[in-house]
């Protein structure tokens, strides 16, 4: 009898299971996507809660290992930006600089200008830390990183980096200051050629018709031109994660109000920290497009956002702290145009704090489609921004333990 029952149950289920299949509906394939797509956004999420996260998409990269120092080019893989792509010297051998000293001719293997003059490409570390005084512009050679995590690395008292005419350079970590100008005689830029450079500007870093640039976490001030100029046709370059102090025109992209060629840049402004002492340029923009976002503005005296030569400006979910003088609340100015040419230029902000005043004048359309040029990754709010910047600059990262 107990074998004839269970012999009629199993019969039972056989023939409920096919009705039960039929009768669940199949689900819409893009709402499992979504769904997908949320868990592994909760479950980062999570994970930087509970881990060393921060919110900051670059460092949370790479900064919660504890062996950076044997996985240094891993950090290769963290821009963001219309820079994303730069790989620096990810390729390539590491190359130890041992030797502060410089020679603009003929470097000796050992120091920074020999490395970066190399065909091949190249991840540059530093030995110790050092200061470093070049007698002339440090020419790099494309596919380079300049990594100055571990070490108090300086460049300073002499001309600073010049980017020309190369590709993919990742500058990483590394404190630029007190650069001066140089030129009137010859420079050595690869191991088979050196040229007659005229004067330069005195810029901390100058890109100079280079793409896929990435400057990542570096300390600048007080620099004779600029702290960084992106010039002469440049593009696909983000510039993340670092500290301006005590300067007067800070950035400035696009080379000059005829030079058309710079239509086609893009710029990735992020996570930076605008600090004391800093006047104009944060930054100036010329013709290309130009994306600022989460950046932490404390301190401005003539404006903070400008340009000339109708650039599209997207400034989204950054933090503009105005001064107490009541000249200088507005974050943006145009140049060289009237209102009449201006209020067509695409400037928007979106999800900006003002705070003590200041005030952003938008110009342009609304929803126009160049700003789908001028954006390079997903802002995060505006509230925020103090602490995803707050370790913006030179870090003092140490072996065996998280940077």
């Amino acid at each position: 009898m107990a074998v004839l029952l269970t012999f009629i149950l199993l019969l039972l289920l056989l023939l409920l299971v096919p009705s039960f299949i039929q009768s669940s509906s199949i689900q819409d394939p893009e709402l499992v996507v979504q769904q997908v797509q949320k868990s592994i956004n909760d479950s980062r999420r999570n994970l930087a809660f509970l881990s060393c996260g921060s919110g900051n998409p670059i460092d949370d990269c790479w900064r919660c290992d504890k062996n950076w120092e044997t996985n240094r080019k891993s950090l290769a893989d963290c821009a963001i930006g219309f820079g994303k792509h730069a790989i620096g010297g990810r390729d390539g051998k590491i190359y130890v600089v041992t030797d502060p000293g410089d020679h603009p001719v003929k470097p000796k293997p050992g120091t920074l200008r020999y490395g970066v003059i190399q065909e091949e490409p190249l991840w540059i570390i530093f030995k110790r830390d050092m200061v470093i005084k070049l007698k002339q512009e440090l020419m790099m050679n494309s596919f380079k990183t300049i990594d100055g995590r571990g070490t108090n690395v300086h460049i300073a008292g002499g001309p600073c980096i010049t980017i020309q005419f190369v590709t993919n350079i990742i500058i990483h970590g590394i404190n630029v200051h007190d650069c001066k100008r140089g030129g009137n005689t010859y420079v050595r830029d690869s191991p088979t050629h050196y040229g007659f450079r005229t004067l330069s500007d005195g810029d901390g870093i100058s890109i100079f018709g280079g793409s896929h640039i990435w400057v990542d976490h570096c300390s600048l001030s007080n620099c004779r031109d600029g702290l960084i100029d992106v010039i002469h046709g440049s593009t696909a370059i983000t510039i993340s994660n670092n500290f301006m102090t005590h300067h007067n025109k800070v950035m400035l992209l696009g080379h000059s109000d005829s030079f058309t060629r710079d239509k086609n840049m893009q710029v990735t402004i992020a996570f930076n920290h605008f600090g004391e002492g800093l006047v104009q340029r944060m930054p100036r923009c010329r013709h290309g497009y130009f994306h600022v976002v989460n950046n932490d503005y404390t301190h401005w005296r003539m404006y903070a956002i400008g340009g000339s030569a109708n650039p599209t400006i997207n400034s989204q979910g950054n933090r503009f702290l105005a001064s107490n003088d009541n000249t200088f609340k507005e974050v943006t100015k145009r140049e060289n145009a009237g209102q009449s040419q201006w209020k067509n230029w695409n400037w928007r902000s979106s999800g900006d704090l003002m705070l003590n005043g200041a005030f952003f004048r938008a110009s342009g359309a609304g929803s126009s489609s160049s700003y789908a040029r001028a954006s390079s990754l997903a802002a995060k709010p505006s509230s925020v921004v103090a602490s995803i910047t707050a370790a913006a600059g030179t870090l003092n990262c140490k072996k065996g333990s998280r940077c």
